[in-house]
């Protein structure tokens, strides 16, 4: 199956990048970064959850690119960078990140970490990490959770909280079946168990391609890693200002997950739960998403910025 599955047209293609690079990690991994808009503009970095890649983002990359430098990576196995050797940690979410920032950010340089998903899972699994400290002014977690996600998922439905359920939901996030091409009924299974009800054909069609797209052994390999995640303490770590995004009828993250996280931060600017929506936010509300990383790279980038400009005046 090819990895490069997303759609061509529309909103949800992704804009070409004014630069490639591939990035090594701590272990020696690969991973396909990309830059996109003017050098000078306020930095983002975006990290993708689990079975997605760099087109996930291909909504805010295109209209933040406009006067922002957007970063956006593929998390290791997933788009174009390799699948390294299993098992797979949060320890290597955590490198990834670093790598890229190194890699893509001057010293100090400030910059709006967005993470969705698994991103927002390597955000926290990377808290307290130099790179982070270094370069963080501002951080959106985005349809996320730092522990408990297949006992509070809801993907496998008309089950109450327990063990057969919890059981059921472990079979079904870690099964090892291909999910071949993209075909009506997979687009019903996707919608059903990642967005919201009222997501429109182009919408699920766009999610639909970009996890179709993702290697049945890396899906598999991350999923193992998403069933045991306990990054709680790196939640307690993230003094930077922090902002939460989640739907409400999300049922991979339920929003119990994204109230949790909200409550345990140290420097939480917010909490949004956008009403009827499911786990794949950034594509089922781009203008929402969109519009939390502008404010606060327009109050912890450029005002910061300003400020300073006026105290050396």
């Amino acid at each position: 199956m090819s990895r490069l599955m997303h759609v061509r047209t529309g909103p949800y293609a992704p804009p070409v990048a004014a630069e490639e690079l591939t990035v090594t990690s701590a272990d020696g991994a690969r991973l396909h970064v990309e830059v996109h808009g003017p050098a000078d503009g306020p930095a983002v970095v975006l990290a993708h959850g689990w079975t997605c890649s760099t087109a996930f983002w291909a909504a805010q990359t295109r209209a933040l690119a406009t006067d922002h430098r957007v970063i956006v990576y593929d998390q290791r196995g997933h788009g174009r960078s390799p699948a390294a050797e299993v098992p797979y940690t949060t320890q290597m979410l955590a490198d990834d990140l670093e790598a890229v920032l190194g890699a893509t950010l001057a010293p100090g340089r400030p910059a709006v970490l967005a993470g969705h998903s698994m991103g927002g899972m390597t955000l926290m699994a990377a808290a307290g990490r130099a790179k982070v400290a270094e370069h963080a002014a501002a951080l959106l977690l985005c349809s996320t959770g730092s522990s408990r996600l297949v006992a509070e998922s809801t993907v496998v439905p008309l089950l109450p909280p327990g063990g057969l359920r919890t059981r059921l939901t472990r079979a079904v996030l870690g099964s090892k079946a291909p999910l071949g091409p993209v075909t009506p009924v997979g687009k019903k299974v996707l919608r059903y168990a990642t967005m919201g009800p009222g997501s429109s054909p182009d919408k699920v069609e766009a999610c639909a391609r970009i996890v179709h797209a993702c290697p049945r052994g890396v899906r598999h390999g991350w999923s193992q890693v998403l069933e045991q995640l306990q990054v709680d303490a790196g939640v307690g770590e993230l003094t930077m200002p922090v902002a939460v995004l989640a739907g409400t009828a999300d049922r991979m993250t339920p929003v119990v997950l994204a109230r949790r996280i909200a409550a345990a931060l140290p420097n939480c600017v917010g909490l949004t739960e956008l009403p009827g929506l499911g786990h794949m936010t950034p594509i089922e509300a781009p203008e929402a998403v969109t519009g939390r990383i502008r404010e606060l790279s327009r109050t912890y980038i450029q005002v910061e910025k300003d400020r300073e400009g006026v105290d050396a005046a």
